[in-house]
């Protein structure tokens, strides 16, 4: 299917987003804005922007709608929470977001890893808000808590889709233990934030559905996006949705009582994060600016 107009992104360009490549690839790290061809690559890193991610490139799980790839990761990279806080201290960010692939070879699930990073960040970087876009550990919230204990200003995991779609889409994962992740996050008093993308195959009264179901899970922040097939081999595109129905999602979100709804084409998990933390953090340099 031919890409509607709005669905156009910016070509990458510019000293800032320079600067960021120079400093992703000499610091040997891994970004999801690369790993996953986000359309808004360009946007983000021309502003000085990018979402880190860690545990390496290599995912054990085989989500049909991603373009990371899929194996048997060979190596543990323990040097990474140091050279990540390096980097967001370099970069000079108010607002970080940390996401990885999905470990499930690991005993703890990667979750020592996460805890080391964010408090790496805290160390080298102590007025950086830190939001974190987990998976869902197996719904084990003993490895939950290991990352959570370390404190992340905000915890983010996606649902991806609706319920129907949860095996075609996510294949190894599960709609209620995403949800037991995300309750659990938030009954521990985290600002919690996940995310759908539209255009599988999904009803509106399921997307309705789904985000009800968010609401009643306590997350605070949604967002919305234009699913957009990676390769031949991930699943079509059923639709484009228009400018006007995202328009209408974030009105029917706000509506029900997120805190912020970020719907939008190109809208993606953590697409001008930056902006929210200014609200939604508790980290306290943020919270006194936007005071």
């Amino acid at each position: 299917m031919r890409k509607p107009d709005w669905l156009r992104a910016k070509l990458p360009s510019g000293k800032d987003y320079g600067s960021v490549r120079s400093l992703v690839d000499g610091a040997n790290l891994h970004t999801v804005c690369q790993s996953a061809q986000c359309p808004n690559m360009g946007e983000c890193w021309s502003r000085g922007t990018a979402t880190l991610m860690i545990l390496g490139n290599i995912c054990t799980r085989s989500c049909n709608f991603c373009a990371i790839q899929t194996g048997r990761p060979t190596e543990l990279d323990i040097g990474e929470p140091a050279r990540v806080a390096e980097a967001v201290a370099t970069m000079k960010l108010k607002h970080c977001v940390i996401t990885s692939v999905t470990r499930d070879e690991l005993k703890d699930g990667g979750a020592s890893v996460w805890a080391a990073t964010i408090r790496a960040i805290r160390h080298r970087s102590p007025n950086t808000a830190v939001e974190v876009l987990t998976p869902d550990f197996r719904g084990k919230t003993d490895q939950l808590d290991i990352v959570l204990d370390a404190e992340p200003d905000i915890f983010n995991h996606n649902i991806e889709t609706v319920e129907r779609l949860q095996k075609p889409v996510r294949v190894q994962a599960k709609y209620d233990r995403s949800f037991k992740v995300l309750r659990h996050a938030a009954s521990r008093g985290f600002t919690t934030k996940s995310g759908m993308m539209l255009g599988l195959g999904e009803e509106k009264e399921e997307i309705a559905r789904s985000l009800r179901d968010l609401r009643d899970a306590d997350v605070k922040i949604v967002t919305l996006g234009q699913y957009l097939q990676p390769t031949s081999k991930h699943l079509p595109v059923a639709r484009w949705v228009t400018p006007e129905e995202f328009n209408e999602w974030r009105e029917y979100g706000e509506s029900i009582g997120f805190t912020k709804v970020e719907s939008g084409p190109l809208v993606r998990s953590s697409y001008h994060a930056d902006e929210q933390s200014a609200h939604f953090t508790g980290h306290k340099s943020l919270k006194a600016e936007a005071s």
